[in-house]
Order: C-alpha cells, then structure tokens, then sequence
C-alpha cells in the first residue's frame, strides 16, 4: 500500500516537473508585442526556453540589426538544453543570422531554424506541442 502511494505521489511530482520544464507557447504576436502564455510581462523581443521565458534585450550583447545575431544572444538559451532553436528575424527580415551563428548552434548539437518571425512563432509552437525541447529568440518588428 505505502509502495503504491509513493509510486502515486512520485508520477504526479514527475508529470509536475516535466510541465514546469516544457517550452512555453507563444500566445500572441504583433507588431512589437508578444505575450508568452502564463506570463504577464508583454515582450517586444523575447528568449524562451524550456520553463521560461524574459526580454531578450540587444544592449546586452550589442546585437543590431546587421551583423545580426550573435552566439552571445543565444548561449542562456543554449544552457537550458534545448535539442531545436527557432530565430525570428522580424516581420520584415531585417534581422541578420550571419553562419557563424547558425555554425555555432549546430557545434552544439542544436538543430536550428532561422524564419520570418510570424512564420517562426507558428513553428516554435508546433514544436512545443510536438514536446521538443525547443527554445527561441524571437524579433517582434522589422
């Protein structure tokens, strides 16, 4: 009895770990406006990764729009173990990925998607309803 009830206990705590630790959808996307769901912080640029998700600030890193995204812009994301990164480029792709980014995911086993950031979020949550260890850094205007 006591056996079965730790196994009970045990399953829920699993299933509540991996529900804490999957990737969280994109709910909404406009113009310089997204909302990742359970978060109520509005993103204009974002980071989200398996269990959560913050601003994705450029000045951090000096990231413009060309030469584009850096290796720096991805490594938090990188660390939470993703096995697919998704990168918005922006609604109008102005946005740059130089190879070397793209190189530098790939180093590291990540498989990686670089699209228009409208086409991009409709991926990265395909993927997260698919269950894949999917993160992003999404550009929500140009």
């Amino acid at each position: 009895m006591l056996g079965s009830v730790l196994l009970s206990w045990w399953g829920y705590k699993q299933n509540l770990f991996n529900l804490a630790m999957s990737s969280p959808e994109i709910a909404s996307l406009s113009w310089g406006q997204m909302m990742v769901k359970g978060c109520s912080t509005t993103y204009k640029d974002c980071k989200v990764w398996p269990g959560g998700s913050r601003t994705w600030d450029w000045r951090e890193t000096g990231t413009n729009h060309s030469p584009g995204v850096q290796p720096a812009d991805l490594e938090e994301v990188v660390k939470k173990g993703v096995k697919t990164l998704v990168i918005g480029r922006g609604m109008s792709e102005a946005l740059q990925v130089p190879a070397s980014t793209v190189d530098y995911l790939k180093k590291n086993g990540i498989d990686v998607l670089v699209l228009q950031t409208e086409k991009a979020v409709k991926e990265y949550n395909a993927l997260v309803a698919q269950g894949v260890k999917v993160g992003g850094v999404f550009h929500s205007t140009c």
